[in-house]
């Protein structure tokens, strides 16, 4: 299933900075790990925002969760998540 997946972050402004620096860094490897396992497929930044809104494959509704739920980011994270199917007029279905 294709997820079209919304992620607002708001880190406290007095989190210290290491450990700022530590989330970021493991959110990234985690990000593309997903990225080269096919998981997550597409990944915007919004313009202007600490936000970004990504597209994930995933089995079902408990896959994605768990995806989610193991961001190093995912306390810090506001989501909104719109399941996604094809449009009988995209001209790439065929």
């Amino acid at each position: 299933m294709l997820f079209a997946v919304r992620m607002d972050v708001t880190i406290p402004p007095g989190l210290d900075p290491g450990v700022r620096a530590d989330l970021v860094a493991r959110e990234k490897e985690y990000c593309r790990e997903l990225q080269r396992s096919g998981t997550w497929l597409h990944i915007w930044r919004c313009v202007g925002q600490y936000a970004n809104i990504s597209v994930f494959d995933a089995a079902d509704n408990e896959a994605l969760h768990r995806i989610l739920w193991e961001l190093p980011l995912f306390p810090y994270l506001s989501i909104e998540i719109t399941p996604l199917a094809q449009h009988p007029s995209d001209l790439a279905a065929g």
